[in-house]
């Protein structure tokens, strides 16, 4: 493994075995393997390069490639997820008051980063819509909600943790949910895995150019965030050919030019279906979690 292989996910920082202030569990759902994670000290935090908290990761497969079935049923286990960790957040139930505000972070005029804005495209909000629309609107009656995507501090001059907290001041909601596109360092997971977490999340960490943080602290709600990662190092590529060519152990000369190519980032060549794809089953899976029946 390649020691400065860049990854959002704690399952593969080394949040993936018991141990001390670390609790692991794993389980089965249908096609998903989902593992429950909990960072409960600062020597794993600082070990993994994760937050205390709770990571939630669920292996699906291929996500642009699922049938329609196999969808749902993916969908179907995220929002438990999403439900479950959001209750433990907020300490409450999700009922007809409860009100979620979605944020979807990235740019949307790049595709591999274009995660948030498409998931918050396809969502159903509600907040403008009175509890009798609400229940008119599908078979499930949901939350209010409300969601936006702030762009990047790039497109607008304006931190996206400024923007959020702003937005919460004059609408606060119960919960804050941030969605965005992420790296990881196995190719396998690319557009394959979908992670929930509890300690909010910096914009621009996976592609090494991490904003304002945007927790509970910074901006005055709990916040959740959800990511599939669309990016891998080239770095890592590489890094993993010259290992499976033998070269297991580089020298100085490799290294300084492994350390030179992370400033490329690598996503998959059908990206543009990939996109749609996750968005529209994270907005269902979101409008899911946050039905009141």
């Amino acid at each position: 493994m390649v020691e400065f292989a860049r990854s959002d996910l704690a399952v593969e920082c080394g949040a993936d075995t018991q141990g001390e202030g670390l609790h692991v569990q794993r389980t089965q759902v249908g096609e998903c393997e989902i593992l429950r994670v909990q960072i409960k000290s600062d020597e794993v935090a600082k070990r993994t390069g994760k937050p205390i908290g709770r990571y939630v990761t669920v292996e699906c497969g291929s996500i642009a490639t699922l049938s329609v079935e196999e969808a749902e049923r993916v969908r179907c286990a995220v929002a438990v997820e999403i439900r479950d960790l959001a209750e433990r957040m907020c300490a409450r139930r999700i009922g007809g008051d409860f009100f979620l505000l979605v944020v979807g972070l990235g740019n949307a005029a790049m595709t591999p980063d274009a995660i948030g804005p498409e998931t918050v495209r396809q969502l159903c909000v509600t907040r403008h819509l009175d509890a009798a629309a609400r229940m008119a609107l599908q078979t499930r009656v949901l939350c209010e909600i409300a969601a936006f995507a702030p762009g990047v501090t790039g497109q607008t001059g304006m931190e996206v943790q400024e923007l959020i907290r702003g937005a919460v001041e004059v609408l606060h909601p119960d919960l804050v949910v941030v969605v965005d596109a992420l790296a990881a360092r196995s190719p396998a997971r690319l557009a394959a895995t979908v992670q929930l977490s509890d300690t909010g999340i910096r914009p621009g960490g996976g592609i090494g150019q991490p904003r304002r943080a945007i927790t509970a602290q910074s901006v005055g709600v709990p916040v959740m965030a959800i990511g599939v990662p669309t990016v891998v190092d080239s770095a890592t590529l590489v890094a993993d050919a010259l290992a499976d060519a033998g070269l297991s152990v580089f020298g100085e000369e490799i290294e300084k030019r492994l350390q030179t190519g992370r400033n490329f980032l690598v996503s998959p060549r059908e990206i543009d279906l990939v996109v749609p794809a996750v968005g529209l089953l994270l907005a269902g899976a979101l409008e899911k979690a946050f039905s009141v029946t």
